[in-house]
């Protein structure tokens, strides 16, 4: 921290938490922005949704790639977050296992557009993929082992087994068909992994 002459210090690590809690904010609102709208929402509805200027938008992510990116991420720490948390509170292993899938769910059939983004060739997105895989996998995996250890599904299943297994289930929601219910088939998914 500076030293202001008077012997206070400077304010910088309140305004820092102020700036985390604003950019917060700013992904929450794009984040829901896209599930409703896609990702080539207008900037101006994600502002007004955040209840704030496009310019601090602009400030915060110049390009929309940028936003798209941190919205991403974002949501990929929440499901990374979520999985020891859901492991602690839940009543069963195998609970926590099938609530945190359903948030991977939710993550992943509210991502209108950012399959055609992630393919437009534009730098930002390509190590997006690689990410999610370094820490969504490991966290999937410690559900799996917690509620193997317990009797509860079946042995020798992997977190990247299952995460693609829901993954191609989820892709299924893209064609818009009202017959398909993705959450419906990850429920069955799911459910099959319950040991006999």
């Amino acid at each position: 921290m500076a030293d202001l002459g008077d012997g206070s210090k400077s304010p910088a690590p309140r305004k820092r938490a102020d700036a985390r809690r604003n950019e917060k904010t700013l992904l929450d609102a794009a984040a829901a922005a896209f599930v409703t709208s896609g990702v080539d929402v207008p900037v101006r509805d994600i502002a007004a949704k955040a209840g704030v200027g496009v310019g601090t938008i602009y400030r915060h992510f110049p390009t929309r790639a940028d936003l798209i990116v941190a919205v991403y991420q974002h949501q990929v720490e929440a499901c990374v977050q979520a999985g020891p948390a859901l492991l602690a509170s839940s009543s069963t292993p195998y609970a926590s296992l099938a609530a945190w899938i359903d948030l991977f769910v939710d993550f992943l059939v509210t991502k209108h557009g950012l399959a055609k983004a992630m393919q437009s060739g534009d730098s930002a997105y390509q190590s997006l993929h690689g990410s999610f895989i370094d820490r969504l996998v490991p966290v999937c995996g410690q559900l799996l082992e917690a509620a193997g250890a317990a009797g509860e599904i079946r042995p020798g299943i992997g977190g990247f087994e299952l995460m693609f297994a829901v993954g191609n289930l989820c892709s299924g929601a893209d064609y818009g068909d009202a017959r398909y219910d993705a959450r419906r088939m990850v429920g069955l998914l799911v459910a099959g992994l319950r040991a006999d």
